[in-house]
């Protein structure tokens, strides 16, 4: 019997791993069984490619792939654009059957398809040719060194992986640059007891924050919550932030405040900056203990049913009594008399 598979294509490890976690050293992309990185240049080595050009300019550069293990290793070579991934902001690649409008249009590698010996390194040029009508500004993307070979794992139901490493690519088009950000979409979640004193309360802020600018940016969010009568509920800057937000590209955050208050109203501002942008936005909440509202709003309208019944009780009791209506008599009618015959 076949097993059932799962085809993932592992383009994780172009996130935080293998492309070079957003705050390691400058190293080469690495997976512990192969490695991508920029040829060195005779100034010194590359982390990543770092490239200029104008629209209608054509670029050239060199790629090396580095085989780890002991056995040949062939790979799919190719060039992608780069986003943000919407679960955390890290930087991650399109995979090969995505459409490219950048980097991944532009930039062509000699060679598809490579085989690199065991604990070998074979180096590839590329070209980069940006259009004439490209927009100005940040373009990142990658090379790619994708393994086609599927792995079947084990078990019953088998997990197909196909896993791939590349080397960053931070293009930038000549023209006037933007840097612009906006945070949209302030939600609200507030969970607290049913009684006061009982337990802790909870709230969940969802924010997204968006790129509307034409340059990467590296933003700082900053959480400030104010009570009744302007009160500072909570004030500090948040940390799960992603340090390199992509043009154009929007990241759905959480954060989570603990000791959120449990009578109060709150109102709660964002604001996120970056060099040469600033924009804030706000929502509020009612933080009640709606228990003992509901019990509340329940006996007061038992209450207000009671008095009026009471009231409507009273009333009758004092009201005065009618008087019977008097019998009227009857008028009688004449008897008619009947005239005697002679």
């Amino acid at each position: 019997m076949r097993k059932p598979y799962v085809l993932l294509l592992s383009l994780l490890p172009l996130l935080l791993g293998a492309l070079g976690a957003l705050a390691t050293p400058a190293r080469a992309a690495d997976n512990g069984s192969w490695s991508v990185y920029p040829v060195a240049s005779k100034i010194a080595a590359r982390p990543y490619f770092y490239l200029s050009a104008d629209p209608g300019q054509t670029l050239t550069d060199r790629v090396a792939v580095q085989n780890k293990t002991g056995r040949p290793l062939t790979f799919r070579l190719y060039a992608a654009d780069a986003y943000n991934t919407a679960r955390d902001g890290g930087f991650a690649v399109r995979t090969v059957k995505e459409r490219m409008r950048g980097v991944g249009a532009w930039a062509k590698p000699a060679k598809s398809r490579i085989t690199v010996p065991g604990h070998r390194t074979v180096t590839v040029p590329f070209t980069l040719r940006v259009p004439d009508g490209a927009a100005p500004g940040d373009h990142p993307g990658a090379i790619v060194a994708l393994d086609e070979r599927v792995d079947p794992g084990g078990g019953r139901l088998a997990l197909g992986v196909r896993r791939a490493v590349g080397a960053r690519v931070y293009l930038r088009v000549g023209g006037p640059t933007l840097p612009a950000l906006s945070v949209e979409h302030v939600r609200i979640g507030h969970h607290q007891p049913l009684l006061p004193g009982l337990g802790a309360g909870t709230a969940t802020i969802s924010y997204t924050l968006r790129n509307t600018g034409n340059v990467t940016l590296d933003p700082e969010v900053g959480l400030k919550v104010r009570g009744l009568f302007g009160r500072t509920l909570l004030d500090r800057a948040l940390t799960r932030v992603p340090s390199e937000l992509l043009p154009g590209q929007r990241v759905r955050l959480t954060e989570t405040w603990h000791g959120a208050p449990q009578l109060d109203r709150a109102r709660v501002t964002l604001t996120v900056r970056a060099p040469g942008t600033r924009q804030s936005a706000s929502a509020s909440f009612l933080a009640l203990p709606w228990l003992l509202v509901a019990l509340a709003f329940a006996v007061g309208v038992s209450t207000g049913v009671l008095l009026v019944r009471a009231r409507r009780g009273r009333a009758r009791r004092s009201a005065p009594a009618r008087p019977s209506p008097r019998a009227r008599p009857t008028p009688s009618r004449p008897r008619s008399s009947r005239s005697a015959r002679p």
